[in-house]
């Protein structure tokens, strides 16, 4: 065989870089096939990189230890949660800006629903990952109360209806998020956990301005006398509306 033969050409390289995943999808991909095939605590840094077969250097260039791994994606979600915040202005009514803000993290989720469950499950058997998932969510929590402690700034009790109106938030978010996920991402996300979020809409914000009331119909009455012309009758009408 020729070297000519033996070396891919220009475009099967193309290809080939176009099929192969990135690395950072890669390692999340090695490293959670073999959480699942050997559970978390039996798995090292050293396993995934061999599996994704790349280097321990290239692993902590995208995760500082084995517990982001878990977590890829919330760094992004909370980057794109503060500039979304931070993008609003006086006119948007806050408790339903800082709802808008948590439906970010649920699009993170919903994104991946298989990758979003087996997170889930893996989660629920390792405590050392519930509490690193307890301090991300805290994250998100701070970045709220931070947003709404701006635009309450000078109310009585601003900052603790700032603190309580995030916690609510986070608390309506993760238990609509929970039931999703029981689902194994069978139910519909956006519904469930549009209905938590309203409910803290409806106890925390400000309420809808209400209807105007329809303008009734003017009704006149006209009294005239019996054989009286048509034309009288109208300018009678005419008079009574206030025309010429």
């Amino acid at each position: 065989m020729s070297s000519s033969s033996a070396t891919p050409r220009r475009g099967q390289k193309a290809r080939a870089a176009v099929t192969k995943p990135p690395m950072r999808d890669a390692l999340v991909a090695a490293a959670f096939r073999l959480f699942l095939e050997r559970g978390y605590e039996q798995t090292t840094v050293d396993d995934i990189v061999a599996l994704a077969g790349v280097g321990r250097r290239s692993f902590f260039r995208y995760f500082p230890s084995k517990e982001d791994v878990v977590f890829p994606d919330h760094e992004r979600c909370l980057a794109d949660m503060t500039a979304f915040l931070a993008a609003g202005d006086d006119t948007d009514e806050p408790v339903r800006r800082v709802c808008d803000a948590a439906r970010l993290v649920l699009g993170m989720y919903a994104e991946n629903p298989t990758f979003s469950v087996q997170r889930y499950r893996l989660t629920k058997k390792v405590p050392g990952l519930r509490a690193y998932e307890l301090s991300v969510v805290w994250r998100y929590e701070r970045a709220l109360a931070h947003y709404l402690r701006g635009r309450f700034a000078g109310r009585r009790d601003g900052t603790l209806q700032a603190d309580v109106i995030a916690a609510a938030v986070v608390a309506a978010h993760n238990n609509a998020l929970r039931s999703w996920l029981r689902s194994d991402g069978q139910d519909d996300a956006s519904l469930t956990v549009d209905h938590a979020l309203g409910y803290v809409q409806s106890a925390f914000g400000a309420p809808s301005a209400p209807a105007l009331p329809e303008r009734p119909e003017d009704v006149v009455v006209v009294v005239s006398r019996r054989g009286a012309p048509l034309w009288r009758v109208v300018q009678e009408i005419e008079s009574t509306l206030g025309r010429d």
